[in-house]
């Protein structure tokens, strides 16, 4: 039987925020079937296994975030929502982690209120499956804005393991650039504190989504030249 397995660390130490790693281990890779994502936080933090229950909503309810930045907003609530541990796993063995690559600092929208890791308890709370997780969290992303660094987030489920690299559009602006590819199985990856996806296929939906904006945004502000000759690449267009 597949299981998803989630290893959390955090190290008491006064020492950078962002320095986090990642260790995703596909099903294909493991002894007994299994995926696995360890998620390590090198911070000063207080990481509770806090449950949060399945609940059911009325039609109209809201959810209330604030940024870093003090900015706060609604978005909408949808009629119910999963049993999840923390920010990291919920019901359905659906897991997420995360790493800071910070990327252009021109990119951090502070108007908006949505922070990565309310991204996170958002894709555990709704999402079934590694896929629904990354729609959900790009599709609140593109609604209502994201209004964070550049982050890199882990995400698994009994079957499929993904990368989620996502920046935003400056202050002011509206969405998010985003780009998420499948991990082979069989394959095992390590990732901290970089962008890690570089080149990645345009129509295989089935190993590879982004968000429309990912090539033409890097074009507008002189992250990428097409007449290069050289293939995009998200990492070096948005974390060079």
């Amino acid at each position: 039987m597949k299981y998803t397995l989630l290893i959390i660390t955090s190290l008491f130490l006064s020492v950078s925020a962002y320095a986090c790693t990642n260790l995703i281990v596909t099903p294909g890779a493991s002894a007994n079937g299994s995926a696995m994502l360890v998620y390590t936080n090198d911070g000063e933090w207080l990481f509770k296994p806090q449950i949060t229950p399945a609940m059911n909503h009325k039609p109209g309810d809201s959810l209330t975030f604030r940024s870093r930045s003090g900015v706060s907003g609604k978005i909408h609530q949808i009629p119910h929502t999963y049993k999840i541990i923390g920010f990291q796993m919920n019901e359905h063995q659906v897991a997420v982690g995360e790493t800071t690559f910070t990327g252009r600092e021109e990119l951090w929208n502070h108007s908006k209120y949505l922070e990565y890791w309310h991204l996170m308890e958002l894709a555990l709370l709704r999402a079934k499956t590694a896929r629904e997780a990354i729609e959900v969290m790009t599709s609140l992303a593109e609604q209502y804005g994201y209004g964070a660094e550049g982050e890199s987030f882990s995400i698994i489920d009994k079957h499929e393991a993904w990368i989620l690299e996502m920046v935003g559009t400056g202050d002011g602006g509206e969405g998010a650039i985003w780009v998420a590819i499948r991990i082979p199985d069989g394959m095992i990856s390590a990732h901290a504190n970089m962008a890690r996806i570089g080149e990645f296929p345009l129509d295989d939906p089935e190993n590879c989504l982004y968000s429309y904006n990912v090539i033409s945004y890097a074009v507008e502000n002189g992250y990428y030249n097409p007449e290069s000759g050289e293939p995009f690449r998200f990492n070096e267009a948005y974390n060079p």
